[in-house]
C-alpha cells in the first residue's frame, strides 16, 4: 500500500477507535491518523507474534487488527495519564 492509503487507513481505524472509547479524544483528525497508523503497526506486530497472522493489505482482518491496536494504545495511554507522577 502507498502512503496515502496508509494515512486513510489510519484515519478510519483511529476514528473508529476514538468512537469506541468512552472518554472524549483531544487529538483531532491528526491525532486519529497517528493513533490509527501506530495502532495498525502495534496490532499487526502482536497479531503476527501471538496469532501468526500476516497483514496482506486493506481487508477486514487488517482493519480489525488496526482498530484493536488503536484501542490498546488508547488504553495504555489512559493508564499512564491517570497515574500521578
Amino acid at each position: 500500500m502507498n502512503i496515502l492509503t496508509w494515512v486513510l487507513f489510519g484515519l478510519i481505524a483511529g476514528s473508529i477507535a476514538n468512537l469506541l472509547d468512552p472518554e472524549p479524544s483531544r487529538g483531532g483528525v491528526l491525532g486519529s491518523i497517528v493513533l490509527g497508523i501506530i495502532g495498525a503497526l502495534v496490532g499487526g506486530f502482536l497479531a503476527n507474534v501471538l496469532l501468526g497472522l500476516t497483514i496482506s493489505g486493506f481487508n477486514l482482518t487488517s482493519f480489525l487488527i488496526a482498530v484493536g491496536g488503536s484501542l490498546l494504545l488508547l488504553f495504555i495511554g489512559r493508564l499512564f495519564q491517570s497515574r500521578d507522577i
